[in-house]
C-alpha cells in the first residue's frame, strides 16, 4: 500500500550541477551528476518523470548526517528533472529495488541557498559534497498521484459540507448549552478565574489539550493528557505555552476565545475550521475543514 505521507522537503529541487571532480567509486553522467549504484534490480519498475519515490534515504554533508529515515520508509523525493545533471535527473535512472548514492558539490548547492542554510563547517572551494543515499522500495506514479489528489479534494469538499452538522452533533451529544458567537465559535467557561484579563499585547501562559470532534488528540502541553492520548513525546518539554495575545501567533479561534478571560480560568473552545486551519488542515493529524476542541487553562497573564 502506498504510504499516505507528504514528500520530504529537502535541499534538492531545481539544482543544476557543475562537472564534478573525481570521487572513488562514482561515475559521472553526461549532465555532470556523480552517481553510484550499490544494488540494481533490472526487473524493477523504472522511475519516470513526475513519479514520487518511496523508500529510505540518508542525506549527508561529507560524513555528517543531515537527514535519515532508515527503518521508516516514506515518500522521499519526486523525479521532476528541470536541468541536465540535477539530482532529479539521476532519480529517473533508478528502478524499484535499486540502492544508489548521488553526490552534489557543496559549492554548487551554495549558489542556490542563503549562507545560513548551509551546514556548519562548509568552506567554499574545499571539494565538499552532499550525498543522497537512496534505497528505492516503491513508486507512486503521476497517475496514482493525480488520483490521490482528486480523492483528497473530494474528501475535503465533503468535510466542508458536513462541518456544520458535525459541530451541531457534537454540541448536542455533549450537552453543551453555550451559544456560538457570530463566527461560530463556542466558548464554554468551566471555571472563571479572578486574575488579570487576557488582552492584546499581554503575555499569556496556558496549559492546553487539543482534539478533533471524534476525540482524537493532536496536541497537548499536559504530560498526563499526552500519555492518555497516545501522543506523548519524551523529547518535548511539558509546560505551559507562553505567547503574546493579538500578534497572530495562534489560530484566530484560540485568540478570540481567550480574549477578556481572567487568569485562573478553565475554558473549552469549539473552533470551526474557518477560525482554525481551514482548507489546508495541519500536518498529518488535522485534516482540511476540521473543527477543533481545545481545553485551556489560563495560567497567567502579564
Amino acid at each position: 500500500m502506498k504510504r499516505q505521507v507528504k514528500v520530504a522537503t529537502l535541499l534538492v529541487a531545481g539544482m543544476t550541477l557543475l562537472t564534478a571532480c573525481n570521487s572513488t567509486g562514482f561515475k559521472t553522467s553526461d549532465g555532470g551528476l556523480l552517481y553510484r549504484f550499490d544494488k540494481q534490480n533490472s526487473e524493477g519498475q523504472q522511475v519516470q518523470e513526475g513519479d514520487v519515490l518511496i523508500g529510505e534515504m540518508t542525506v549527508k554533508f561529507d560524513t555528517m548526517t543531515l537527514f535519515s529515515n532508515i527503518g521508516s520508509p516514506d515518500r522521499i523525493l519526486q523525479a521532476s528533472p528541470n536541468f541536465p545533471g540535477n539530482l532529479e535527473k539521476g532519480l529517473v535512472m533508478m528502478r524499484v529495488g535499486d540502492q544508489a548514492t548521488f553526490a552534489i558539490m557543496a559549492d554548487t548547492m551554495a549558489k542556490f541557498m542563503q549562507p545560513e542554510q548551509m551546514p556548519q563547517g562548509y568552506q567554499r572551494g574545499t571539494n565538499q559534497k552532499f550525498y543522497y543515499e537512496i534505497n528505492l522500495q516503491d513508486i507512486l506514479t503521476k497517475e496514482e498521484l493525480e488520483t490521490e489528489r482528486t480523492n483528497f479534494m473530494a474528501e475535503a469538499q465533503q468535510r466542508q459540507e458536513n462541518e456544520p452538522q458535525m459541530i451541531a452533533d457534537y454540541v448536542r451529544d455533549n450537552g453543551i448549552n453555550a451559544k456560538p458567537n457570530a463566527d461560530g465559535l463556542y466558548v464554554i467557561v468551566k471555571k472563571r478565574g479572578n486574575g488579570p484579563k487576557v488582552a492584546t499585547g499581554k503575555e499569556v501562559a496556558v496549559n492546553y489539550t487539543g482534539r478533533l470532534l471524534d476525540g482524537t488528540m493532536f496536541d497537548s502541553s499536559v504530560e498526563s493528557d499526552a500519555k492518555a492520548g497516545d501522543i506523548y513525546n519524551p523529547q518535548r518539554p511539558y509546560e505551559p505555552l507562553t505567547y503574546t495575545q493579538g500578534r497572530g501567533q495562534l489560530i484566530p479561534g484560540w485568540e478570540q476565545g481567550v480574549e477578556g478571560q481572567p487568569a485562573g480560568s478553565q475554558l473549552q473552545l469549539i473552533i470551526p475550521s474557518a477560525l482554525g486551519y481551514g482548507p489546508r488542515g495541519a500536518g498529518q493529524m488535522i485534516p482540511p475543514y476540521s473543527p477543533l476542541v481545545f481545553d485551556i487553562e489560563i495560567v497567567s497573564v502579564k
